[in-house]
C-alpha cells in the first residue's frame, strides 16, 4: 500500500510578517528557511520556518496578513501544531518561554508530556519530548542542538467527522492505528518527523478561517511519480484532487477530507535550495520565475522584514 511518511509542511494565518519572525525565529529558534510570496496573492508574504536544512516534517508556514480578521479554532481544522524537542530539554523550554512572557500549561496524552502554548496569534502550540528524529543544528542565542527543536511531533485534529478522518489517515494515506484514550484517536506514520496524528473526538464550535488559526496540513510525498500515484489514488477513493500545482520548492494536490479539513500531498523535492544555497537560506526575497518580472512592485509593497539577532549578554 502507498504510504506517506508523514506530515511535509502545515502552513497558518497570521497578521503581523515581523512579530511571526520574531516568535518563530526568535523564541523558537526556528530557521528563517524561505521568504517569498504567496503565489495566489503576491501582495502577501509567505514565510517557511524549519530546521537548519529546511527538511520535510519540519516546515511551519505562514501567510501573514494584516488586513484578515481573527479566525476561531474548531472544527473543520488543525486544532494544535505539535513539535519534538530532544529528551531532557522541557526544563530548558519552560524557562525560555516564560522569560519571554509566554504562558505555557502542561498536559499528557498517550502517555507523552506536552508544554502548551500560544503564538502572538492565538495559534496553539504544544513541545513534546522524543529521542526520535535527527538533531536540529540551527543554533540561536542560547539554543544549540542540545535542546534545539528538531520539527513536527506531528498535529491534533479537530474534524466534523472524526471516524471519517481517521478512515482517510489509515485507509488513504497508511498512517497505523495506534489506539485510542481519552477522546483522542492516534495514528502513526512511518517518518521521524511529523509521524504522529491525533483526532480529538469531542465536539468543538466550527472552526472559522482567519489569524491564528492552520489553513492547510501537507503530507509527504517521496517525488514527482509518486505524487501523480497520489492523484489517482484520491480520485479513485473519490476524494476530488485538485490538479497538481506548481509551487517551486514542491508539487503538491489538495482534497478536502470528509471530516472539513483541508488536506495537501506535497513532494519532497526539489526543495529550499533550488534557488538560494543552504548558507544563504531565508535571507533574500526570493520569488517564482513567472513573478520576477514583477519583483520591484513588489518590494515596494512588502514590508521590510528582518530576522533579529538575540541579546545574550
Amino acid at each position: 500500500m502507498q504510504k506517506t511518511a508523514g506530515i511535509h509542511h502545515i502552513t497558518a494565518m497570521v497578521n503581523d510578517p515581523q512579530r511571526t519572525i520574531d516568535f518563530y525565529a526568535g523564541v523558537l529558534g526556528l530557521r528563517l528557511v524561505k521568504k517569498t510570496i504567496n503565489f495566489d496573492r503576491p501582495e502577501v508574504y509567505h514565510l517557511y520556518f524549519g530546521n537548519e536544512s529546511g527538511d520535510p516534517g519540519s516546515i511551519i508556514t505562514f501567510f501573514p496578513w494584516p488586513k484578515q480578521l481573527k479566525g476561531r479554532i474548531g472544527i473543520g481544522q488543525v486544532g494544535v501544531t505539535s513539535y519534538i524537542i530532544p529528551a531532557g530539554s522541557a526544563p530548558f523550554w519552560e524557562k525560555r518561554l516564560e522569560s519571554h512572557g509566554v504562558k505555557t500549561t502542561a498536559s499528557n496524552r498517550f502517555g507523552e508530556a506536552y508544554i502548551q502554548f500560544e503564538d502572538p496569534d492565538g495559534l496553539p502550540i504544544e513541545l513534546v519530548e522524543r529521542k526520535e528524529g535527527p538533531s536540529n543544528q540551527w543554533s540561536v542565542g542560547n539554543i544549540d542542538p542540545e535542546v534545539a527543536v528538531k520539527g513536527f511531533g506531528g498535529a491534533v485534529l479537530h474534524t466534523v467527522q472524526p471516524f471519517k478522518t481517521a478512515e482517510v489517515l489509515e485507509d488513504v494515506l497508511g498512517l497505523e492505528s495506534m489506539g485510542q484514550e481519552d477522546g483522542f484517536l492516534r495514528f502513526k506514520a512511518e517518518g521521524q518527523l511529523g509521524n504522529s496524528i491525533d483526532i480529538k473526538l469531542t465536539p468543538s464550535v466550527r472552526g472559522l478561517m482567519g489569524a491564528g488559526t492552520v489553513h492547510h496540513i501537507a503530507w509527504r510525498a517521496k517525488d514527482q511519480e509518486d505524487l501523480h500515484r497520489w492523484k489517482s489514488r484520491l480520485e479513485e477513493k473519490g476524494l476530488y484532487p485538485t490538479e497538481i500545482r506548481e509551487r517551486h520548492y514542491f508539487q503538491s494536490v489538495y482534497f478536502r477530507e470528509e471530516g472539513g479539513i483541508l488536506f495537501e500531498i506535497a513532494t519532497d523535492p526539489p526543495g529550499f535550495t533550488v534557488d538560494e544555497p543552504m548558507d544563504k537560506l531565508g535571507e533574500g526575497l526570493m520569488l517564482p520565475p513567472w513573478l520576477e518580472s514583477k519583483r520591484a512592485d513588489l518590494e515596494k509593497t512588502l514590508p521590510l522584514v528582518e530576522v533579529r539577532k538575540e541579546d545574550t549578554e
